[in-house]
């Protein structure tokens, strides 16, 4: 897992500092910089194609892609509450490990690229069946030892604020569609590039600092996420609403800003 991620994480950090349309490096530059196989490469560079991160172009080479559409369902001073999914949750840790931060997930916890992470893939279980892959990066020194038995055990943001005063707040969190590779699809039991939900999330504590930033991929068959949306009335001279999911444009008239609360999953279960 953790020689996958690496190279994922490289490709991504490559993307995040060009525009779209931008070139990245050969595949034998890559192989040479990351000191992997092609086949490891190519690989990563097919589920980053998959998903829209990069575009192949034949005989030319490989491009960053368009960027997507996001779409927020609450304002940023609105934050909204999460409930916990259905069903009995379980945790399985596939590894645990620790390594230097790098270029992109440093940015998101804003520490340096070669601080210390704890790095921990886990497999999320609902009532024994597999439901998601976890990838969790939380800063060494916020909290120095965290045993494989503490991760498979209660609510992870609980064993935070109660073993090491370590308060969570806040997260933002997006949300999009992905496929799975040969490795996902073996740990959740789905066929290879069965559709999946990609999640992502930093969550902050009560000071504003990052303490864990962390992508999943949930099964796209098993799960999904059910927004409740209030289109209330606005005051007079509020700016009209934009677009918002599965709304056409324009079809709220003037009426209210939408807000939001949605139910799901926030991979802190037991």
């Amino acid at each position: 897992m953790l020689k996958r991620e690496r190279v994922r994480e490289h490709l991504l950090g490559l993307i995040d500092i060009r525009r779209p349309g931008d070139a990245i490096p050969s595949e034998r530059t890559l192989c040479a910089t990351l000191e992997v196989s092609r086949p490891t490469l190519r690989a990563a560079v097919d589920e980053l194609v998959a998903t829209g991160a990069l575009v192949r172009e034949h005989g030319r080479g490989m491009f960053v892609a368009p960027a997507k559409i996001t779409q927020e369902l609450s304002s940023g001073e609105t934050p909204f509450a999460v409930r916990q999914a259905s069903g009995h949750w379980s945790s399985r840790v596939l590894e645990h490990s620790t390594i230097q931060a790098g270029a992109r997930i440093g940015r998101r916890l804003r520490i340096s690229p070669g601080a210390e992470l704890l790095y921990i893939a886990r497999l999320r279980l609902v009532d024994g069946a597999p439901m998601a892959i976890e990838h969790l990066h939380i800063p060494a020194d916020l909290i120095p030892a965290l045993t494989p038995a503490e991760l498979e055990a209660g609510d992870l943001y609980e064993h935070l604020r109660d073993h090491h005063g370590v308060y969570v707040h806040e997260a933002q969190q997006s949300i999009e569609p992905t496929v799975v590779n040969e490795a996902e699809a073996d740990l959740l039991d789905v066929p290879v590039l069965s559709p999946a939900l990609l999640i992502e999330r930093l969550t902050s504590d009560s000071t504003g600092r990052p303490v864990e930033y962390v992508h999943s991929v949930y099964r796209g068959d098993r799960y999904r996420i059910v927004s409740r949306l209030a289109l209330g009335a606005t005051v007079p001279g509020t700016p009209r609403p934009g677009h918002h999911p599965g709304i056409p444009p324009g079809d709220l008239g003037r009426r209210g800003i939408i807000t939001s609360t949605t139910t799901g999953d926030i991979h802190t279960s037991a």
